[in-house]
């Protein structure tokens, strides 16, 4: 029977936020692209939390935007209301957090892509990669669709997300859909599997909807967004994000609520052993919580609007697969909620996801050339673990296309850097989440500074105009310049400058100093410090907050540094991937079948490999440093 043949550089699966940054990436850099999507109102969809960034999170969006990805812009321009969290910690941990009004966010999503050059929207399942016997391998060269349709291409990315032979669950009830009862993907394992491509059942959930005319929120504490709001995008003019702000809502759990989930754990899905896959520790369901945390008597539950015209409120911190006539008696104990009318019944999703042990760090599958996996379909969790993982996917397929080297951030340069090392390089037996404390050198890897840290790279790529770029290399300039002149200026202890100090309780001058040295005490800043610098220059308010982080955080900063110049060394040794480590004598068995499962491309992350010992990481230097002196011998 006759079917549809077409030709594109490069094919993308699934239009979640991974697949969205991925097709946008490919054709910004002129690219021919196809995105597929099993439906075109599900693009850039939010099923779960209708909100962007969040505790490390946030760095992982002004990363995004830096290389010159979309999400950053997007929710700039569909935010309800948005908060700096942890601000009373370090400037390492501060972090963005923006509640998405959901249309909004996936209607301003879908029209950038429409709008976009060399770029395609097709509503289409894909059913199977298509592939030709390669020297290492197989190499990739399209696909096909359910209706028979083939797409030749020369790349493709795979962004599923949780659509992969997917399954809902709430209580007894299961349906073989994908999140918000649409169409899964069912077919597409099969021919992953026949590549010998290695699958994990993972799963996650989300709470129900409840109607906000239901909803007493007198009983509840009522929660603002920041006075001032700070754009996500390096992009965005600040002044066009100062907006009137919806509010959110904080109640509790209770004894009661807790009871009704013990009595009913039976029909739980998730404890009677109905669910499969395994489910994120870091966000468990209120089930998992009140039977792993049993000495807690009440839990956090957030009430957030779902946007500005709709009256579905999410109930953060209590998603169930719980039945529906027990989701109802559960949330109505929780105060304000006596009477709540459900809109959605929460429920559970499983779905199909690769090890990603199975990937190069540039996401591509060692084993087949051209292939690329982003987003959940990895083994992660959240929609900014996958736009981050779908930037750098499609990125390195224009590049692999290219035959250029690919772009591959380390764990000194990004968070995304840490996020794809530890997926492709760790065991991960459940949903993966960015947290700040995965980071070494958070110090360094602060949301504020993203754009200096990136914004090169991403011109360098040709995501990030000229005139941008410009910019982040004054900033530089700007930064060194003034951090230097406070240096140099000094202050008496004369009566203004006592005064000065006594205001903001610190400590009087016994004798004069410099300004640096004021800047540097806990209760002043930069800014504070302007009425004794008379001849401050005008400089934009992200100059001056580096100015002021830089100085104040100078030793920690200098001591990370330090700890990267030693990580860049191990992560400079790089290691063949041809290398069979059965023939390294003195290794562990863990080690050789570690080593030989991931094929590390250097001894730094041969040595986050679990399993892989200092004294393995030795052995295998001394080896390297023989082979390297026979050959020499040799020649």
């Amino acid at each position: 029977m006759p079917c549809i043949e077409e030709n594109y550089d490069v094919c993308v699966v699934g239009a979640g936020h991974a697949g969205c940054e991925a097709a946008l990436a490919a054709a910004r850099l002129g690219f021919e692209t196809i995105l597929f999507t099993v439906s075109i109102d599900s693009i850039a969809m939010m099923p779960c939390n209708p909100n962007i960034g969040g505790s490390s999170k946030g760095h992982l969006v002004r990363e995004i935007d830096a290389l010159g990805g979309e999400m950053g812009k997007n929710i700039d321009k569909t935010f309800i209301q948005s908060k700096m969290l942890n601000r009373s910690k370090g400037p390492a941990v501060h972090s963005l957090r923006a509640q998405a009004d959901k249309l909004s966010y996936t209607t301003e999503m879908r029209n950038t892509l429409q709008s976009a050059e060399h770029l395609t929207i097709r509503q289409a399942e894909a059913v199977e990669i298509l592939t030709e016997d390669a020297r290492e391998g197989y190499r990739i060269t399209g696909l096909k669709t359910v209706s028979g349709g083939t797409y030749f291409c020369k790349a493709v990315i795979l962004c599923t997300g949780t659509y992969l032979n997917a399954r809902c669950l709430t209580g007894e009830m299961v349906t073989q859909t994908g999140p918000n009862g649409l169409q899964a993907a069912n077919h597409l394992t099969d021919s992953l599997k026949a590549h010998n491509i290695e699958i994990y059942r993972f799963k996650t959930g989300t709470p129900a909807r409840i109607d906000r005319r239901s909803i007493d929120f007198s009983k509840m504490k009522e929660q603002f967004g920041d006075k001032t709001v700070v754009p996500f995008s390096f992009t965005t003019d600040p002044a066009d994000v100062q907006i009137d702000q919806v509010s959110c809502w904080l109640t509790y759990t209770n004894e009661e609520t807790h009871e009704i989930i013990r009595q009913n754990l039976d029909r739980s899905p998730l404890f009677a052993g109905v669910i499969e896959g395994t489910g994120p520790r870091y966000c468990p369901s209120i089930e998992d919580k009140v039977v792993k945390f049993a000495d807690k008597d009440r839990h956090q539950v957030f009430i957030e609007p779902e946007g500005l015209h709709t009256n579905e409120m999410y109930i953060s911190g209590m998603s169930s697969s719980l039945p529906e006539d027990v989701q109802k008696k559960m949330y109505r104990t929780v105060p304000g909620l006596e009477h709540a009318k459900i809109v959605r019944n929460a429920y559970a999703i499983e779905y199909d996801c690769i090890n990603p042990n199975q990937l190069n760090p540039s996401l591509e599958f060692k084993t087949i050339r051209g292939l690329f996996c982003a987003g959940q379909l990895n083994g992660s969790s959240g929609y900014e673990e996958a736009a981050c993982q779908g930037l750098v996917a499609g990125i390195n397929a224009c590049r692999y296309i290219q035959e250029k080297e690919p772009l591959i951030l380390d764990r000194s340069e990004a968070y995304i850097g840490v996020l794809i090392d530890d997926l492709v390089t760790k065991e991960n037996r459940e949903p993966y989440r960015m947290m700040t404390s995965r980071a070494e050198y958070r110090l360094l890897l602060r949301q504020d500074n993203a754009d200096l840290r990136l914004t090169k790279k991403g011109y360098e790529i040709g995501l990030i105009p000229k005139s941008r770029y410009d910019w982040v290399v004054e900033k530089e300039r700007l930064i060194e310049q003034e951090t230097k002149r406070v240096a140099t200026v000094l202050v008496g202890a004369n009566q203004t400058v006592q005064a000065l100090l006594t205001s903001y309780g610190s400590i009087p001058l016994n004798t004069g100093t410099s300004l640096t040295e004021l800047i540097r005490r806990p209760e002043l800043n930069y800014d504070l410090l302007a009425p004794i610098d008379p001849g401050r220059p005008a400089l934009p308010a992200e100059v001056t907050e580096q100015v002021n982080i830089n100085i104040k955080y100078e030793g920690y900063i200098s001591r990370q540094i330090k700890q990267v110049a030693q990580f860049k060394k191990l992560e400079k040794k790089k290691l063949p991937q041809s290398l069979d480590y059965s023939e390294i004598h003195g290794l562990r068995k863990e080690a050789i079948q570690k080593l030989n499962q991931i094929k590390p491309v250097s001894i730094g992350q041969a040595s986050r490999i679990s399993g892989v010992s200092p004294a393995d990481l030795s052995v295998i230097l001394v080896y390297l440093e023989q082979q390297k002196q026979r050959e020499k011998n040799d020649r």
